[in-house]
């Protein structure tokens, strides 16, 4: 595995159990800082719980999880999160400018309120998704791909370091998609770390410069080039795997 001093995520013998069944076995995994990384595996592989370990969203079983070197409670303000579209009350009574307001309070703490400079993020950040002109819109009245680009806003006016994303792609439309991969190649060329779980494989090689093979256990991590083989595949998926493009 490629070394570096200092890694945006270091992940050492993670295992993580739901009644006793492992979900995540034995996970070491280094993400450097400022690559645009996929988690891919098969439904169950333990994707979105890597994402939520890495967060403190799960209590692991053993091992732990470090960002810049320090405890992710240490690290919260330089981490942004964009959690499954599937797992959020959409229903809630709020609009867009307020979601993506939401993002500022890691920075101003809840006591004190978003100001002019805060409002400004805001709106620059939904500028940036193409969101501008839907502040006022209640979130419920929004298409999927719409949603997703507003937390994705959210997620934009954190300034964060590491952002981990949970499947952005689900669900969008083609011109979502390809606003999305704008805004996470861009956020790598300005030097963020961006982990994303990212289920088609047909993608993969285009949007992406690491990957992560994973199936409860770890089967392989790196650059693209190096890492996305049809062996590596085959460990990951079991058996053939015929929707590889040709290499």
């Amino acid at each position: 595995m490629q070394t570096h001093e200092t890694n945006a995520i270091q992940v050492t013998d993670l295992t993580v159990a739901y009644r006793e069944t492992p979900v995540l076995w034995d996970i070491d995994l280094d993400v450097p800082p400022g690559v645009l990384l996929a988690i891919v595996g098969p439904n169950g592989a333990g994707k979105t719980t890597l994402i939520k370990a890495i967060l403190g969203l799960v209590r692991p079983a053993a091992g732990n999880v470090l960002i810049y070197n320090k405890p992710y409670d240490a690290q919260r303000r330089i981490v942004g999160y964009v959690p499954q579209r599937g797992s959020v009350d959409w229903d809630f009574p709020t609009n867009v400018l307020d979601v993506v307001m939401m993002g500022r309070y890691g920075a101003l703490g809840w006591i004190k309120r978003p100001g002019k400079h805060d409002r400004e993020l805001a709106m620059h950040a939904l500028e940036k998704v193409g969101m501008e002109k839907y502040t006022n819109r209640q979130i419920s009245q929004l298409s999927g791909g719409q949603q997703q680009r507003v937390f994705l806003a959210r997620a934009l006016v954190q300034d964060a370091i590491v952002y981990l994303m949970d499947e952005p792609f689900q669900g969008v439309d083609a011109t979502t998609e390809r606003a999305i991969v704008t805004l996470l190649q861009e956020l790598r060329a300005n030097g963020k770390t961006v982990v994303v779980v990212h289920h088609d494989l047909q993608t993969v090689t285009d949007y992406f410069d690491w990957v992560t093979l994973l199936n409860i256990r770890r089967i392989a991590s790196g650059p693209v080039d190096d890492t996305f083989t049809p062996d590596n595949l085959r460990e990951t998926y079991g058996g053939r795997v015929a929707f590889m493009k040709n290499r």
